[in-house]
């Protein structure tokens, strides 16, 4: 898959199928949109584009987003496009000028112009454009003018699958990964470099990587305890992971430690994928590190039940 960052980059194609939108965690919902794109694109001899965009345009437009939390990183949505068999990735960059394209300067500068388009794919209610004006509509109305067909996702076929990105944020921000999981299509991730910590865990026999996730936008699920996979140098391991601010001890700040077994690696300053596979049970503040000690313990045999089940 090529990538490109500026729409000057871009050389146009002969015959571009293309769809375009923000794609958080091209969960299940997107890849029917990415699917349709790949069948046209193949069906009629051409080549799949995805637009997207970064960074989030509530930045960009929205005076508070404190509370924007989002399911992928613009680089794991790539890898997930890669995955997906897309060709071309265009990631235009938002900015405050271009919130103020009008939808006909959108077309006619980035989809004719700049990519070649032929065929416009979109899921249904997609809007673009200054103020979201431009609509399936109005593209129909206006497509034999910019050289395009424009073909829109049935609004059941997306309904039937239930899914949308705030339902996924929903269920994780309740812990039940589970669901989100079989709304995303694969597990969830989070994303970062492994950290030296108190090294408590370590002393009740139970060590730990504690992931520092440095995209502050990253979704970080419910606090609590979860069986996880750990993805480390190309070799993916069970383990558990911890969430939360580690009452027992007094914790001051929110701390992800994942415990990961059959592993005895020093990994201080290296790259750690953890996916997510279940809820085991909530933070809780013990009356000791023995009590703590025991329910590590039964973290870890309802962890290798879970995965043995």
């Amino acid at each position: 898959m090529k990538v490109y960052h500026r729409i000057e980059d871009f050389t146009p194609l002969g015959n571009a199928v293309v769809t375009s939108g923000m794609f958080d965690g091209v969960h299940l919902g997107h890849r029917k949109i990415i699917a349709r794109l790949l069948e046209v694109s193949r069906s009629s001899g051409g080549e799949s584009v995805v637009i997207t965009f970064w960074p989030h345009p509530r930045t960009v437009v929205s005076d508070d987003c404190s509370d924007l939390k989002l399911l992928s990183t613009l680089e794991e949505k790539t890898a997930l496009f890669e995955l997906l068999g897309v060709q071309h990735l265009l990631v235009l960059p938002f900015t405050r000028a271009f919130s103020e394209l009008s939808s006909d300067e959108f077309i006619r500068s980035i989809l004719v112009k700049g990519i070649g388009t032929k065929k416009l794919v979109i899921g249904y209610d997609h809007r673009f454009g200054k103020n979201r004006e431009g609509s399936f509509a109005f593209l129909k109305e206006h497509c034999g003018e910019y050289g395009f067909e424009v073909e829109e996702i049935a609004s059941e076929d997306i309904d039937n699958l239930a899914v949308s990105s705030s339902r996924i944020r929903k269920a994780l921000f309740s812990g039940d990964v589970e669901e989100a999981n079989h709304l995303l299509g694969y597990d969830y991730a989070l994303s970062g470099t492994v950290v030296k910590g108190d090294q408590i865990g370590r002393t009740l026999g139970y060590p730990t990587a504690n992931l520092l996730v440095e995209a502050a936008y990253k979704l970080v699920p419910l606090d609590g305890v979860y069986a996880i996979r750990a993805e480390y140098n190309h070799t993916v391991y069970q383990g558990m992971l911890s969430i939360g601010l580690r009452p027992t001890v007094d914790g001051k700040h929110r701390t992800i430690e994942a415990n990961l077994f059959d592993f005895n690696k020093e990994i201080y300053g290296e790259p750690l994928t953890i996916r997510f596979c279940k809820y085991l049970r909530p933070e809780e503040k013990f009356d000791s590190l023995d009590a703590l000690t025991q329910a590590i313990r039964k973290d870890k045999e309802d962890t290798l039940r879970f995965f043995a089940g």
